[in-house]
């Protein structure tokens, strides 16, 4: 059997490291927009109070000469220093132009520092970068000494250059951040993440091309975070596919095996029949006595001939349900496991008198016998001593509880293995021997779900005991109503 591994390598474009580089620098820069947009702003603002500082320096030294006669030479050099066009000085009622290099145009803007905006600053700081070339602005702040305020006429051009020299370091410096980030990340989570992702993708798609080869099961690593478990996780669920397939391949290769087997066997177990026919006119009493179970035991070993095969095909006839007396059921089990009085192995039954179950007798005969063949091959398999009927002992006892039958079966033999107790009632792993199929549990567990009953190991028991329930049928009211008015 062979999975179709998906064609990974024809779709994947990107790979996960990839997408993660990628996603990596596009969130750092995303981090540094959010950091740049305040950055400018505030950008814009110092360089603005820097012009108002010198501004400040060059009203005090225009306003302290005499009745404002300043050289106009010397005004220019003042106006320069502040990069503004004019000076303007408030004081009381008096508003007077300490210097101007030229009459200015009409001013686009006014910038009032004294009243700080930080949300209207930075919608300010964006439109000086898109509409700030050859922009005359007006700017306002507290004056020196007495003086009301203070105004300069700038030309946002050179402010608006600054601010672009300033985001294209900005900028630089952002994506120098970002690819060393986005390389760190990267090599971080490449190295925790990514490789241990791709060895488990790529063991999965190993492990879908040949199921049945154990060496392409994944090996857990030491991790103890998730990538750990899902690797623990993944191994038990390969190895688990890989018993299933290989148990699957057992099952095929036993039906065949059977299949080749069961007209031959027909046959032989059909001509021994025929013989034992005749012994019916055989006069002799242990000969009549024997012959009805001879020829029981021929009837049935006929029908078990196929059980294996019919087991591996799931084609287990429904049960044909009547009253049947247990303890007939009980006396053939003894017959056919061939443990009679006096033999090494101890038989005793504890049935309640006149135990009625509502069971097929055939599959109620084949689930004791399967389980008493367990019991003599767990006696035989002990070793030791001889055999000792005081300490090989088979136990089959019944009651009634209401409308379900509690049946029981027990030995004193050396009980069921862990691994056998693990996976009871599981075809090929619940065996209690060495080299044996646990076919045998396996269907004794079907035949007693087919009645609605259930069948479990009990715990604590000597030995290993089987408690099995079989509940009756409903009864159908209507049908019994019509049964015996037709009486």
């Amino acid at each position: 059997m062979t999975l179709s591994p998906p064609n990974v390598h024809a779709r994947r474009k990107l790979g996960l490291s990839g997408k993660l580089l990628g996603l990596t620098v596009v969130f750092v820069m995303m981090a540094e927009i959010l950091v740049y947009v305040p950055t400018i702003a505030n950008f814009r603002l110092n360089y603005i109070d820097d012009q108002v500082n010198r501004a400040r320096t060059a009203a005090l030294a225009l306003d302290a000469a005499p009745e404002g006669a300043v050289e106009e030479t010397l005004a220019r050099r003042l106006l320069k220093s502040v990069d503004a066009l004019a000076l303007v000085l408030k004081t009381g009622d008096a508003r007077r132009l300490l210097a101007v290099a030229e009459m200015p145009s009409e001013v686009a803007v006014t910038i009032d520092r004294r009243d700080p905006d930080d949300a209207a600053a930075i919608l300010d700081a964006f439109d000086t970068l898109l509409n700030g070339h050859k922009r005359l602005a007006r700017v306002v702040d507290v004056a020196p000494n007495q003086g009301d305020f203070i105004e300069i006429v700038v030309d946002e051009t050179q402010l608006r250059q600054a601010m672009l020299a300033f985001s294209r370091t900005v900028l630089l410096l952002s994506l120098l951040i970002s690819a060393t980030t986005a390389g760190l990340v990267y090599l971080a989570l490449d190295r925790m993440i990514v490789r241990p992702v791709r060895r488990l993708t790529e063991t999965m798609v190993r492990f879908a091309e040949a199921p049945e080869d154990a060496s392409r099961i994944v090996v857990a690593s030491d991790r103890a975070d998730e990538i750990g478990i899902a690797e623990a996780e993944l191994e038990r669920m390969q190895s688990e596919i890989h018993g299933q397939l290989q148990q699957k391949s057992r099952l095929a290769a036993l039906g065949l095996a059977v299949s080749k087997i069961n007209h031959d066997l027909r046959n032989l177990l059909a001509s021994a029949q025929l013989m034992s026919d005749r012994l019916g006119t055989v006069s002799d009493p242990t000969v009549q006595k024997l012959a009805p179970k001879l020829i029981a035991t021929l009837d049935r070993a006929i029908a078990f001939c196929q059980s294996t095969l019919s087991y591996g095909r799931a084609q287990e006839r429904p049960p044909q349900r009547r009253p049947v007396a247990f303890a007939d059921v009980v006396e053939d089990v003894r017959t056919a496991l061939g443990v009679a009085p006096g033999g090494p192995v101890r038989f005793s039954a504890a049935v309640e008198r006149g135990l009625m179950i509502d069971a097929d007798p055939d599959q109620m005969f084949r689930i004791l016998l399967n389980l008493g063949r367990n019991a003599l091959q767990a006696f035989e398999g002990r070793g030791g001593p001889d055999p000792d009927p005081d300490r090989d002992q088979i136990r089959i006892s019944g009651r009634r509880e209401g409308a379900v039958a509690v049946l029981e079966f027990s030995d004193t033999g050396p009980g069921l293995p862990r691994k056998a107790r693990e996976h009871l009632f599981e075809p090929f792993q619940g065996s209690t021997r060495t080299g044996g199929t646990g076919l045998g549990l396996a269907i004794a567990a079907e035949l007693v779900r087919a009645h609605g009953g259930s069948i479990s190991l009990v715990d604590g028991a000597l030995g290993a005991t089987f408690r099995i329930t079989v509940p009756d049928r409903p009864i159908d009211l209507q049908a019994h109503a019509r049964q015996r008015a037709s009486a």
